[in-house]
């Protein structure tokens, strides 16, 4: 089965008598553009977006018929799981992690990094609180930043250089 983009969202589909047929997506897969995996109940979905981006998310909708209704589910994965205890700790932790080039997540005044034993070991060594648990990796940071150019630009990063140059 073709897909071209979502539909929808599960909260606003009148599900009535439907099967809901999830499709299993790990969270570094959610933003691939083209995409063919088995649904779980064995239905093949080659999914091509059209976007640049797709961001597909936990309970998006991809396809629905009179029987069925198809819908992303992210898989279960180990995590580390840090809830800092002050914003001066939130920036340095972002600062290790941001460092290093992982993924980050932010859930609830809570950080979550796909589980790696290194980093766990280098958090805890420094005196933070890490845990490792169970976890869907729903809500990826934006951690990407334009690049530097010469030309005029409008990003906000030229906008403060502007402002700070006058002073």
């Amino acid at each position: 089965m073709l897909i071209q983009q979502k539909i929808g969202h599960i909260q606003s589909f009148d599900i009535n008598n439907r099967h809901i047929d999830y499709l299993m997506l790990d969270w570094h897969e959610c933003h691939k553009r083209i995409l063919r995996k088995k649904t779980n109940g064995g239905i093949e979905v080659l999914f091509k977006s059209l976007n640049a981006d797709p961001n597909l998310s936990e309970g998006d909708v991809l396809y629905q018929n009179e029987e069925s209704i198809i819908v992303i589910s992210i898989t279960i994965v180990e995590a580390l799981v840090i809830i800092p205890k002050s914003s001066f700790e939130l920036a340095s932790l972002c600062y290790e992690i941001g460092n290093k080039h992982l993924a980050l997540f932010y859930e609830n005044d809570t950080l979550l990094i796909p589980f790696e034993m290194p980093l766990f070991r280098q958090l805890s060594a420094q005196g933070y609180d890490v845990r490792k648990e169970e976890r869907k990796l729903l809500q990826q940071l934006k951690t990407t930043v334009q690049g530097h150019s010469h030309q005029e630009s409008s990003s906000l990063f030229s906008k403060i250089l502007k402002l700070t140059a006058n002073e």
